[in-house]
């Protein structure tokens, strides 16, 4: 059964995201946000404790990859579900991405005043850009004042004109930070400039990234890599993915059960 209206169909291809609200329970959430505190060590009552190592001053990124929390949103039947219907093809892959701890400001530890970026998840020097999508789950109740995401509503669509393409100009007045509840799923066009915000409250900002896409037919060494990864615990590499050096999860977790569904998306099985 279909999850996105026609009206939140309408509403992504003129504004550039939508919001699939309770895509997940909000449980699922909190398996995740207490797997972000194991991981980075920190006590969630004290946030003096929040700005040192193992995280690092920025824009929150943490690289966590594999805990089975992550897996179970990521195979969660009513998020599928949104990005099926985003795609119009429900034999889809998932993406294996990271969580996001951005922390508010602290008088001590002025460095970690991360003002928030805007970027394209795309490369801007080849228009018109192709169809492609990214997403967020919101982790816990997020305000527009708490570093959630953030974009310039509508401007999208010059990227994607075949006839005419051009890059719009970023202009911070023109971003606008994007609230949610905890279980709520943005799904941008990746065409859309946007980012995290400036979390000016004094409560961190927690969300996990999953996007899901068409399954590329024929990449064996791809399939491979990600069935490695998924087993052995890692991440997927690469120059956006550095990794942690710990090696916390391979040391703490075990490898993530999957469900049937969970199995198609990562590659393990095959789509009928």
């Amino acid at each position: 059964m279909a999850v996105l209206t026609q009206s939140d169909r309408e509403f992504f291809d003129a504004q550039g995201y939508v919001i699939v609200r309770e895509a997940v329970p909000k449980a699922n959430c909190d398996a995740v946000v207490d797997a972000i505190w194991d991981f980075l060590g920190m006590d969630r009552e004290d946030p003096d404790d929040w700005y040192r190592e193992p995280h690092k001053p920025g824009g929150g990124m943490v690289e966590m990859y594999q805990h089975q929390a992550m897996w179970d949103n990521r195979q969660h039947p009513r998020l599928y579900q949104a990005f099926a219907d985003i795609w119009g093809d429900e034999k889809l892959q998932c993406s294996v991405d990271r969580v996001n701890f951005k922390p508010p400001p602290h008088p001590d530890h002025p460095e970690w005043d991360h003002k928030g970026f805007r970027h394209w998840d795309a490369d801007t020097s080849k228009l018109p850009l192709r169809f492609g999508v990214q997403g967020v789950l919101y982790l816990t109740d997020t305000g527009s004042d708490q570093g959630s995401f953030q974009c310039m509503p509508g401007e999208h669509k010059p990227l994607l004109d075949e006839e005419n393409p051009y890059l719009p100009e970023l202009d911070p007045d023109r971003f606008v930070q994007i609230e949610g509840k905890a279980g709520d799923l943005l799904i941008w066009n990746r065409a859309l400039a946007h980012g995290n915000g400036h979390n000016t409250s004094d409560r961190p900002r927690l969300a996990q990234y999953i996007s899901m896409s068409p399954g590329r037919a024929g990449n064996e060494e791809r399939r491979q890599h990600r069935i490695k990864c998924w087993r052995e615990r890692l991440c997927p590499g690469g120059r956006a993915f550095p990794g942690d050096p710990r090696g916390w999860e391979q040391e703490h977790n075990e490898t993530a059960e999957l469900t049937p569904l969970g199995r198609k998306l990562l590659g393990l099985d095959p789509w009928e």
